[in-house]
């Protein structure tokens, strides 16, 4: 019975050994990243944010969403805050939705971090998430992954850098903890 046990020790031993070997251990990835939400143009700057769908309730304390307000977003993610000096790595493409009646400015999002330059550059990362813009750090679970990334699990925590109220633009910071 020693014997046996002492067997499948070793077995199970050189499995895992084998694992790691052929390459199966995971890597740790942290992107971090601006993203650049447009709402309404200024010169040199282009919406990249289109309401497409108008909500029929007026949110508490919000004169310009409503409850069901839908944005498709193809916004620009850059390596700095600033857009005109920070080299651009990909873009933010897919919608948030106003998705909470009480005015608490929590949006369903929903977008594929599309990498176009750098390290990344090829792959996408797909967030499905919950963002309560109101909050000062917000987690979007990262729901998969493609290219080099492919297989990703991990979280992103998303922070606004800069918010305009009467155009509804921002800045978001975004830091991403992928494990691939």
């Amino acid at each position: 019975m020693a014997n046996a046990n002492r067997t499948i020790q070793i077995l199970l031993a050189v499995l895992a050994a084998t694992s790691i070997t052929n390459g199966t251990a995971k890597t740790t990835h942290h992107l971090q990243f601006y993203m650049h939400d447009t709402v309404t143009a200024s010169t040199g700057s282009a919406p990249t944010a289109e309401r497409v769908v108008r909500g029929a309730t007026p949110l508490p304390g919000d004169p310009i969403n409503r409850f069901g307000d839908m944005y498709v977003i193809d916004d620009p993610l850059t390596e700095g805050p600033d857009a005109a000096s920070s080299r651009v790595v990909g873009r933010a493409q897919g919608f948030y939705l106003f998705a909470s009646r009480s005015g608490d400015g929590a949006l369903l999002l929903s977008a594929n971090m599309v990498f176009t330059a750098g390290e990344h550059n090829g792959s996408a990362v797909a967030v499905l998430a919950r963002d309560a813009i109101l909050d000062d750090v917000r987690e979007l679970p990262v729901v998969g992954a493609t290219g080099g990334l492919r297989g990703a699990v991990g979280y992103g925590l998303l922070r606004t850098h800069a918010f305009n109220a009467s155009s509804n633009n921002a800045v978001l910071k975004i830091d991403m903890y992928l494990s691939v």
